[in-house]
C-alpha cells in the first residue's frame, strides 16, 4: 500500500516516528488502530443498535405519517 503525505506531514511522522524509536510504518498503524477505535459504535448501523426502543409512544411509522399529513394541508 502506498500512502501520500503532504510534506509537512511526512516531517512531522518522521520526527515523531525518531523521537518514540519507531518506523514511520509503525506510527502509521499506531494512528490507525487508534483512529478505529476512536470511532468504534459510531457507524449508522451503531446508531440503530443504541437507539433502538427509545420511542416509547406507540406505532412511530403512524405518527409519522399524522405529522405529514399535515404537510399538505399548507
Amino acid at each position: 500500500m502506498i500512502v501520500t503525505l503532504s510534506d509537512e506531514d511526512r516531517r512531522w511522522l518522521k520526527g515523531y516516528s525518531r523521537a518514540n524509536k519507531i518506523s514511520m510504518a509503525e506510527a502509521v498503524r499506531r494512528g490507525v488502530d487508534n483512529l478505529r477505535k476512536a470511532e468504534a459504535g459510531n457507524t449508522y448501523q451503531d446508531l440503530l443498535q443504541r437507539t433502538r426502543g427509545t420511542w416509547k409512544q406507540g406505532d412511530g411509522l403512524e405518527y409519522q405519517r399524522r405529522l405529514r399529513s399535515e404537510w399538505a394541508d399548507r
